[in-house]
């Protein structure tokens, strides 16, 4: 069922404590394509666009000293972030082969899909989620 009112996700913002690690992490490692990067020069912020294939982006922004995330497993707030993928071996294998620590693949009770967990450099939890 559609929402009468929403479209759709149009962008996800992330703050990053290291935004040359994050930024290599998610167009270099995730490969996500940058649609634009602006530097902010009043804010001494860096602003990344980058695509997802379904047209929602990713805005990656740096701040100076931002506060830190609240700890895992339950903070209040988002809890993280999930991406579609057809198959997860190759995914798990290309991460993998970047040092990229992934959960162990479980199969979600009520969607039956397969699922797991990484991190980005922040530790902000992104999920797989095997959609073939």
């Amino acid at each position: 069922m559609r929402s009468p009112l929403l479209g759709g996700i149009h962008h996800l913002a992330i703050i990053a404590s290291d935004y040359q690690v994050s930024r290599r992490f998610y167009h270099e490692v995730l490969g996500l394509p940058i649609i634009n990067e602006t530097l902010r020069e009043a804010r001494q912020s860096w602003k990344l666009d980058l695509a997802l294939p379904d047209g929602s982006q990713i805005e990656l922004f740096s701040f100076p000293s931002p506060p830190a995330r609240p700890n895992r497993p339950e903070a209040c707030g988002l809890r993280h972030l999930a991406f579609r993928v057809p198959a997860l071996a190759p995914v798990l294998a290309h991460l993998e082969s970047h040092g990229i620590a992934v959960e162990p693949v479980r199969v979600d009770e009520l969607t039956g899909c397969r699922f797991t967990f990484f991190a980005d450099p922040d530790g902000l939890p992104l999920e797989l989620v095997e959609q073939p």
